[in-house]
């Protein structure tokens, strides 16, 4: 089976959870679930050239991941983010700024990883400042015209705006936001929401993307193409904590998109890649000896 270079671009960090720090951001979190499925996955982003950025990159080298194209800032820190768990596994986050990402450099390095790409995962929160923000759309108009750009949303506390809203769907083929965002993002743009289903295919429509995807948590999640629609109900788990489970529903919603399945098998593979993450604690568990897609199989 061919593998596939799939690049997490933006934000990586320290999440300080009531367990202990471990490493996130939504690019660290769907790449290693990309390489876990058998592509590559590869995290392009920022750290501290301090205590904790050495750690992230030991961190991404126990997880099997490059830290290659992570930037060292030499004056700004590693960013951290306080995570708090409610009674239902749902997080709360607590984001610093400014932190290292916040400084992502355009540089000779991004630009040939960006033309190298064959899927880029970019979100809002790593827009938040100007300079990053214009790095990530750099590499977005470097990218090789086959490659796919994936927007998965990620609306965290005030750090995003129309206008990075409007800028990063134009530059998108894929689309993914959780229920509640759909509404949030539909008026900001001056669109009005009116069902899930309708708002969800007229907003693919707008933006001309190839895919959207609408998460629901545990009650599964709609995609919309071209052709029509598509609903999954969820898989009925134990939910440990929901942190990273988004990221790994991107990751294997990424992975079955780039090998042209259809709506139903890109669903159900998304939806069984993120019951398992939601299952045990934090973003990145280890797989057993049977390897993650023997894992996802056994999901019922």
């Amino acid at each position: 089976m061919k593998s596939f270079t799939m690049v997490g671009l933006g934000e990586v960090l320290w999440d300080f959870l009531p367990g202990g720090k471990q490493l996130g951001g939504a690019p660290a979190n769907f790449a290693y679930i990309a390489s876990l499925l058998g592509d590559r996955g590869i995290v392009a982003s920022r750290v501290g050239q301090d205590e904790l950025g050495a750690a992230a990159a030991a961190k991404l080298t126990k997880l099997g991941l490059s830290f290659s194209y992570l930037q060292y800032d030499p004056i700004h820190p590693t960013g951290t983010v306080k995570v708090g768990v409610d009674g239902q596994g749902q997080p709360r986050f607590e984001i610093a700024k400014p932190v290292a990402w916040d400084f992502l450099e355009w540089t000779p390095e991004w630009q040939a990883l960006a033309r190298e790409a064959d899927a880029i995962c970019f979100g809002s929160l790593a827009q938040r400042s100007t300079g990053s923000r214009d790095s990530i759309q750099n590499f977005l108009i470097a990218k090789r015209a086959d490659a796919v750009a994936i927007f998965d949303v990620n609306l965290r506390q005030k750090f995003y705006n129309a206008e990075v809203l409007a800028q990063s769907l134009k530059r998108a083929d894929v689309v993914k936001m959780n229920d509640e965002e759909l509404p949030k993002v539909m008026g900001l743009l001056g669109l009005q929401y009116e069902s899930e289903l309708s708002s969800a295919v007229r907003l693919r429509a707008v933006y001309d993307l190839k895919l959207l995807c609408v998460t629901r948590g545990c009650r599964g999640s709609l995609l919309a193409d071209e052709s029509g629609t598509h609903e999954h109900p969820g898989f009925r788990i134990t939910v440990v904590d929901t942190v990273g489970a988004g990221d790994a529903f991107t990751a294997g919603l990424v992975h079955h998109h780039l090998r042209k399945s259809s709506l139903a098998e890109m669903n159900e593979a998304a939806n069984r890649a993120g019951a398992w993450v939601a299952s045990h604690a934090g973003a990145t568990p280890a797989p057993d000896e049977q390897g993650l897609p023997k894992l996802l199989a056994q999901i019922a």
